[in-house]
């Protein structure tokens, strides 16, 4: 008797078990499409595991997807296959016989209308890559096109398509930047490579497996496909040839296999199901050659699954639905860690939203913001958080911080003026800022100016002033030039110092509200104090940057007054700096060489600043006269040329004796002029060529044995010069700066900003919050965070549902 077969009960529960694992993967595989359409729309950065495909231009790639997709859409005949990456994401829908493809709106998770025509689909990628092309000025773009297919004949797999490497590309630099976004997109770990090289060319010789190996080292996330395997098959005649070829041993590694794949050559406009014929077909004949063709066939049960379309297929569905269970519990931690993220940024923007209208609460907020920036700079904060101005080392100053040659060039100042030599002040290589580099500027200062000396003056210079100082009588003409001498000097000269000193000092301070700004910012985060939140004011933040810089900047201008008062008070004829019994006292022959010139007689004198020699005295048109002038000894003669020499040497500026002297009244001037002493007047005599005053100078010989009365004059200016720089660095300036700076930072720092950005009505401290636009900016910006929370959190509750059937 015949029985009708039945279905026993384990069979039922086995059919019911397969379904619902079955039903499992299927809506663990929609959930990771709606995470990837929603990470493509809004940027999210989830590590979702991935298939990327990558090879060269002609190595089968675009062939190998419409083989997954079950249909053709003539994606080769678009340029270089795109020049986008292209996400597939194939659906399997048993019951769409036909393929319904859509494509995702660009920045939007929402997918288009179907497209129901599959020659449709190249033109779409084709435009879609074009515009964004044209309005990025790019050759490629990392940014994908994202296409979801739902058919019966596919399966349920995402890969992302990415542009072919190419040798040579329009413009040159295209395969450069294919290379560089391809290894962009396979870098994450948690995609998987799928690597594509044609059979024809030798594993040695591969153009692109050395830039696998740059990426995946080990081929550990790497599947290869060798395709066009069919153009290799006629190669091999015995068993050995096959399964030498079929291992790739040598080139691969022990633990990596390759799959070998032909796909029909037949580019002819057949039907869908024509097509998944022939692809079928295909694997049969390479099957059969490799059974039948070669002499001993092959080691089936060693590459029969590597073999053919179906293996590889089937690999790729089963492989991405394992990582798919293997990453869900990891997916569904980041889904809740970015919903939560997601919404405390939309609680921030509601806040922002709310604070435009609430005027008292930007102005608190702006103020509690000004007074903690001016706390990190000044001081006044816990003990954990040193002022930066007193000495800090947070943040950290090697990243900070500035050399001295930084911080010439950043500031734009330059080297110290005046000075040629190179100023290297202690610790000029390290990297400081606030009260550190606040002191090293300090201390360059002191250098840059010790190191300038007191010019050389020209006689012309030394004989204006020393005979008017003598034509107005008393006896200390000498030295009252020498002291002018060294004043002028000091102000043309230490003037341009201090300028620089200000504006260095200035830079230094300025560079803290970036300083301050990181501190701050740290701290908050440290702490969690966000108390006073206003990150995005971006009107508010350049205020106060401004506000801040304009307060330094009029301390600078302040003190470049204070410090010239001082320079103008050591300089001014009234001091008593070039007086001083100390400084007198060092003298040595110098003083003595002036004592003897201030103290001539009460009758005529003159003081001879020229060359002297008998080339000098015919040049001044005074001849000879041996019974008025006094006879000098050769030694002694000699020993005025070498002081003459000596003084031409040490003084650039010194005229030649060859150029004539000036005149008054069109007469020769004599440089030994008579000049009466006390209260009398200067007579005409003075502009006349009186030989006989050249030959009574009232105190004998002038020079003495220590040098001219120019060089001496000179050298006392020196030491003028010396004292005045002394006092002034010393005992003004280097106190005058610190208080000028520092002492205003402490003092008043918050107040004049608070003063600079609230002491305003209503209307004028909005402008800083709320620019034209800003407010429907702000909106858009809450729109398209309550869009992508609602879009996370619908994933989010998808993976859960995944979780709890794992």
């Amino acid at each position: 008797m015949e029985t009708t077969p039945t279905k026993t009960p384990s069979s039922k529960r086995h059919h019911t078990k397969t379904k619902s694992s079955s039903s499992m993967m299927q809506s663990r595989f929609e959930a990771y499409n709606r995470l990837q359409a929603a990470a493509v729309a809004f940027g999210e950065k989830l590590p979702i595991p991935e298939i990327v495909a990558l090879g060269g231009q002609s190595d089968g790639k675009s062939s190998l997807l419409e083989a997954l997709l079950g249909f053709r859409f003539n994606v080769r005949e678009v340029e270089m296959g795109t020049r986008r990456p292209l996400i597939l994401q194939m659906i399997h829908d048993p019951t769409a016989l036909e393929p319904r493809c859509r494509f995702q709106e660009e920045d939007s998770e929402e997918y288009g209308n179907p497209v129901l025509s599959a020659s449709v689909i190249a033109d779409i990628i084709k435009s879609r890559t074009d515009l964004l092309l044209k309005t990025t000025n790019a050759a490629v773009s990392p940014k994908p096109i994202v296409m979801r297919a739902e058919y019966a004949h596919c399966p349920n797999l995402t890969i992302i398509d990415t542009p072919g490497f190419a040798k040579r590309g329009e413009p040159e630099n295209t395969p450069d930047e294919i290379l560089s976004m391809v290894k962009s997109l396979a870098s994450p770990p948690h995609r998987i490579l799928l690597f594509l090289q044609q059979s024809s060319v030798e594993w040695c010789s591969s153009l692109w497996l050395d830039a696998i190996r740059d990426i995946d080292p080990n081929f550990r996330r790497t599947m290869i496909v060798v395709s066009k395997f069919d153009n290799r098959l006629k190669e091999f005649s015995d068993r050995w040839e096959v399964d030498r070829y079929l291992s790739a041993s040598g080139y691969l590694g022990e633990n990596t296999r390759p799959f070998f794949v032909a796909l029909p050559k037949d580019r002819d406009t057949v039907s869908n199901d024509e097509f998944r014929r022939q692809i079928s077909k295909v694997d049969s004949d390479v099957l059969h050659h490799l059974r039948d063709g070669v002499k001993g066939g092959f080691d089936e049960e060693k590459f029969r699954s590597y073999i053919g379309f179906g293996c590889l297929r089937d690999f790729l569905e089963s492989e991405l639905q394992r990582r798919y269970k293997e990453a869900a519990p990891a997916t569904l931690a980041l889904l809740e860690q970015r919903c939560s993220e997601v919404g405390v940024e939309l609680a921030k923007m509601d806040s922002k939203i709310q604070a435009t209208s609430d005027v008292a609460h930007l102005r608190r907020s702006a103020m509690m913001h000004t007074a903690s920036i001016c706390k990190h700079v000044v001081g006044n904060q816990p003990l954990t958080c040193e002022a930066l101005i007193d000495g800090a080392a947070d943040p950290a100053p090697e990243q900070w911080g500035k050399t001295t040659v930084q911080e010439q060039s950043e500031s734009g100042i330059g080297s110290w003026p005046g000075v040629s030599a190179d100023i290297k002040p202690p610790n000029a290589t390290l990297r400081l800022y606030g009260g550190a580099a606040f002191e090293r500027v300090i201390h360059e200062f002191r250098c840059a100016a010790y190191s300038i000396e007191c010019p050389p003056v020209s006689r012309e210079k030394v004989a204006n002033i020393l005979l008017a100082h003598a034509g107005r009588g008393g006896g200390k003409g000498s030295t009252e030039a020498a002291i002018e001498i060294g004043r002028a000097a000091a102000r043309s000269w230490l003037a341009p110092l201090l300028d620089t000193a200000c504006d260095r000092l200035a830079f230094v301070l300025r560079n803290l509200f970036d300083l301050a700004l990181e501190r701050n910012h740290v701290r908050d985060s440290e702490y969690g104090k966000h108390t006073e939140n206003m990150d995005g004011y971006v009107g508010f933040h350049a205020a106060l940057r401004h506000a801040y810089s304009c307060f330094i900047t009029d301390l600078a201008k302040q003190c470049k007054k204070l410090v010239r008062h001082h320079l103008d008070s050591v300089t001014s004829p009234y001091s008593q700096v070039c007086y001083e019994s100390d400084f007198n006292g060092t003298f040595g022959s110098s003083a003595s060489m002036l004592y003897r010139l201030n103290q001539g007689s009460a009758g005529s004198y003159s003081l001879e600043l020229s060359d002297m020699g008998p080339e000098s005295r015919d040049q001044e048109n005074i001849p000879p006269d041996n019974n008025n002038t006094r006879q000098t000894t050769p030694g002694k003669d000699s020993e005025a040329r070498d002081v003459i020499r000596e003084s031409q040497l040490t003084v650039p500026e010194t005229p030649s004796p060859d150029q004539p002297s000036d005149t008054y009244g069109g007469a020769k001037k004599e440089l030994g002029n008579g000049v009466e002493v006390g209260g009398r007047k200067r007579m005409s005599r003075m502009t006349g060529n009186n030989r006989n005053t050249v030959q009574n100078c009232g105190g004998g010989n002038m020079y003495g044995k220590g040098g001219s009365a120019y060089s001496e004059i000179c050298s006392s200016a020196a030491q003028h010069f010396a004292r005045i720089r002394e006092v002034l660095v010393d005992r003004s300036v280097t106190s005058t700066l610190n208080s000028g700076f520092l002492t205003p930072c402490q003092d008043r720092l918050v107040v004049a900003l608070a003063l600079d950005l609230l002491a305003v009505n209503d209307e004028k401290f909005m402008d800083m919050f709320v620019a034209p636009g800003a407010i429907d900016v702000l909106q858009n910006e809450q729109q398209s965070l309550q869009k992508r929370q609602k879009v996370l959190q619908s994933c989010l509750n998808e993976f859960k549902n995944v979780a709890r059937a794992l």
